[in-house]
């Protein structure tokens, strides 16, 4: 209650305040005089850093990652469920995510490529399995297309292309495919419509609607395109905290396993 008059003393008689509230204004100046507390003291600091980093992370963090942001980068320990409540107090959270559909649709005229990954999304290496989809967003002046290719081992989005018409059919098409053998690697394609045959893509595709596109409205496809990229390549890639990963972004995560000398010659899947 006396936080409440506190904050709000500018605004409204502290008297008529104290009497609505039932509270006493002597108890109220009794409580200022009283010297914070070092849990209070603690609590104060600890939302510093906690605003900072949510505002960092574009508003998606929740307490989860700003529990690991605490940890690595400011040396901070403190539970996940005080970071919980003081993000209560503080009236921010992080972003829910929902799942997103691909657009990629077969060309019943042409051979598909067999179902080589079975759901299984892991890989022991960076480049050893790559998943590839493509979405859409719309914009007022009309549709914007993005494929993306992702690393199923850093969850690192490794290539990514954005246009005004849907070429989905390319992933079935006989130029793909001899593009791919040409280059070393080895085609693989899951049943069409079924969102668990490609999940990591669908996985990206729904955090990338739920931490960008769906927070706004789309003017231009210029804008949308320059939001697309700078949230690839500048937070997704290299700030993002995965839970899948430990809480690492795509490139650290990347980083910590270059520093173990694994590396291997097997030529990767897409």
């Amino acid at each position: 209650m006396f936080r409440f008059v506190e904050r709000e003393k500018a605004g409204h008689p502290i008297a008529i305040m104290c009497r609505l509230l039932g509270v006493s204004t002597s108890g109220y100046y009794a409580w200022r005089q009283r010297v914070p507390s070092r849990r209070h003291k603690e609590d104060e600091m600890l939302k510093e850093h906690i605003m900072r980093i949510h505002r960092l992370s574009r508003g998606t963090y929740g307490a989860p990652r700003i529990h690991a942001e605490l940890r690595d980068v400011h040396n901070i320990r403190c539970g996940k469920k005080r970071v919980a409540r003081l993000m209560r107090e503080l009236g921010i959270e992080g972003v829910s995510r929902r799942r997103s559909k691909g657009i990629t649709h077969r060309d019943p005229r042409r051979p598909s490529a067999p179902d080589l990954v079975q759901r299984a999304f892991r890989a022991e290496r960076p480049d050893q399995l790559w998943v590839a989809d493509m979405t859409q967003q719309h914009t007022d002046e009309g549709w914007l297309y993005l494929a993306v290719v992702v690393d199923a081992f850093s969850r690192r989005v490794i290539g990514w292309s954005m246009g005004e018409r849907p070429v989905a059919e390319q992933y079935t098409s006989l130029a793909f495919g001899k593009t791919l053998r040409e280059a070393g690697l080895v085609g693989s394609m899951g049943s069409v419509g079924d969102a668990y045959d490609n999940a990591m893509a669908e996985s990206f595709f729904a955090t990338l609607k739920t931490e960008l596109l769906d927070r706004q409205r789309w003017m231009t496809r210029m804008q949308l395109r320059a939001a697309i990229f700078d949230y690839i390549e500048v937070f997704y890639n290299r700030r993002r905290r995965h839970s899948a990963l430990g809480h690492l972004s795509p490139i650290e995560f990347e980083r910590r396993w270059l520093t173990t000398g694994r590396r291997s010659s097997q030529p990767p899947a897409a």
